[in-house]
């Protein structure tokens, strides 16, 4: 049976794109190549034999893949708008950022619809703002509400104030109530433990997007996920999964998908962009990177002849810029099956080649299979 494997690395950008200004980027991000000016060279044979840090413009290793950049046409430069380019749809508009907070009337509502008031309502790092508001939430029971330069709304409460059951009730009410003009393109569950001083993240994140348009994921179905890809989608077109919420937990359920009748597995690793990314912290990107790169010799290992396995990212997240925001950059693209000819097809425009690559290989229909990068 043929069968395709997509792995984003989350944040890991190859590079500034030429559309960078224009989403605020103006500090010339390049993620993976400005972590190994900072902390390498870093030991990363695996990536180096796929063509990743050659297409992240390290001049390393003789790569046996096809390897190259991918620029994202969709107006965003967040998760959402690049798993959902790679799968065929293209965000011509760009969702609603509230940089100086939710409108009254979206919080009026908000309040109403949990019975309670809320806390916060600004664009904040979200642990510095659960560091700042932690102590008066646990007093009142207010949830904390905040952005970022995203376009999301944001809810954090302590597990022994909201349960996390109660706070994904919170969740589902906001998204009820996130629509045009305030359509935001995720609510976010961050729920967290601890005390005034010591407060944590815990593991219960869950997001909430938007609805997505028709895409590469209905076409295929049954498509096992992989962390969270599958809420990305709000879970249409996939199996019912345990979330995983770290690399290691993604790493062990990849490593068990393999012994899965899918098809098509599909799976993000999200500690580069939200443990380093949006914490500004190099070193431990570059750890992170080289943890990865272990992991890939063990996935390499398993694959069999009628697998076909594309290693990418959905954006950039530069950890050596002053900003703790997505960055606007090429992505790599790493394609490794038997019988293709290595070598690299440089820059191309659209996210939506892995898709079509995808689709080429599982003989399934897609408006961009001709983008296939396999050839």
């Amino acid at each position: 049976m043929k069968r395709a494997i997509v792995v984003v690395m989350d944040g890991c950008g190859a590079g500034e794109a030429p559309d960078a200004e224009a989403f605020g980027d103006f500090d010339h991000p390049a993620t993976v190549l400005h972590v190994w000016e900072n902390y390498g060279p870093l030991n990363m044979p695996h990536l180096a034999r796929c063509g990743f840090l050659r297409a992240c413009g390290i001049p390393r290793g003789e790569p046996t893949a096809r390897f190259g950049r991918l620029r994202e046409l969709s107006m965003g430069k967040d998760s959402v708008t690049g798993h959902w380019e790679m799968m065929g749809i293209r965000t011509a508009e760009p969702f609603p950022t509230y940089p100086d907070g939710f409108p009254p009337e979206l919080m009026i509502a908000f309040q109403a619809a949990i019975g309670r008031p809320t806390i916060g309502n600004k664009a904040a790092s979200g642990t510095a703002i659960i560091d700042e508001l932690g102590p008066e939430h646990m007093t009142t029971g207010s949830p904390i509400v905040y952005t970022s330069a995203d376009s999301v709304f944001q809810i954090a409460c302590h597990e022994d104030v909201i349960p996390l059951g109660q706070l994904h009730e919170f969740c589902a009410k906001a998204r009820e109530l996130c629509v045009k003009p305030h359509n935001v393109q995720r609510v976010i569950a961050r729920p967290f433990a601890g005390q005034p001083g010591r407060f944590v993240r815990t593991e219960g994140r869950r997001d909430f997007p938007v609805e997505p348009p028709s895409n590469l994921v209905d076409s295929i179905g049954n498509v096992l996920g992989v962390g969270v890809v599958p809420e990305l989608f709000n879970h249409r077109g996939f199996r019912p999964s345990h979330r995983t919420q770290s690399n290691a937990e993604h790493a062990h359920a990849l490593l068990e998908a393999l012994e899965s009748d899918a098809r098509f597995i599909f799976a993000n690793f999200e500690d580069f962009d939200m443990r380093y990314g949006h914490r500004n912290d190099p070193a431990g990107f570059a750890g992170a990177l080289m943890d990865f790169d272990r992991f890939l010799g063990h996935l390499l290992g398993r694959l069999g002849p009628d697998d076909l396995l594309i290693l990418t990212a959905d954006h950039g997240n530069d950890p050596t810029s002053a900003s703790t925001d997505h960055s606007r950059e090429y992505v790599p693209a790493c394609v490794i099956g038997v019988g293709l000819t290595p070598g690299t097809w440089g820059d191309q425009n659209g996210m939506w080649a892995i898709g079509g690559t995808v689709a080429v290989h599982l003989g399934v229909p897609f408006t961009y299979a001709a983008t296939s990068l396999m050839f």
